[in-house]
């Protein structure tokens, strides 16, 4: 890794030290994750959560490992929510996923599973289901996976389909 990279990476890490150091509101949340979205490229927002034995099942096989690897210009979000516990990352690492250079860990603010308290939406779209997953493109929702485990094949069916023309 060259000097340029390195203080690259230790920049953008203590930005996000410095991000999460302070208790960021759901609205900044949503801001944030819709700025990240807005990228030319492939964008895949995933929301799980620890205790999910759906969000576990998709590491079957090596399946986000082997996909997140398998597609390197598409920038994949995951988005602990719904009371996971406070070390995604080690969950994760289970995983052998943390360490992907196209994986960022967010954490969503509001952690409540309660029906009555929990975050319901996110980028303007209803969140009912764990584990979700949204392909975006530039912006826009261009495919939705909403109730239940992601099967890689159709993912990347999407993944390919989204980087075509629109």
């Amino acid at each position: 890794m060259n000097r340029l990279t390195a203080s690259i990476r230790l920049l953008t890490g203590l930005f996000l030290a410095a991000t999460v150091a302070r208790a960021e509101s759901p609205a900044e949340f949503d801001a944030r994750l819709e700025a990240a979205v807005q990228d030319e490229g492939v964008t895949i927002v995933h929301l799980w959560a620890t205790w999910c034995h759906n969000c576990w099942r998709e590491h079957d096989n090596d399946g986000w490992k082997n996909f997140i690897a398998a597609n390197p210009d598409v920038k994949v979000i995951f988005v602990s929510v719904w009371g996971s516990r406070e070390d995604d990352h080690a969950e994760l690492s289970r995983y052998d996923i943390v360490d992907l250079p196209n994986l960022e860990i967010w954490r969503h603010p509001n952690q409540s599973r309660r029906d009555n308290e929990r975050m319901v939406s996110l980028l303007g779209q209803e969140v009912t289901w764990i584990p979700t997953t949204w392909v975006y493109r530039k912006g826009t929702l261009r495919y939705a996976i909403n109730y239940g485990e992601v099967r890689f094949p159709m993912l990347q069916a999407m993944v390919d389909d989204t980087t075509a023309s629109w």
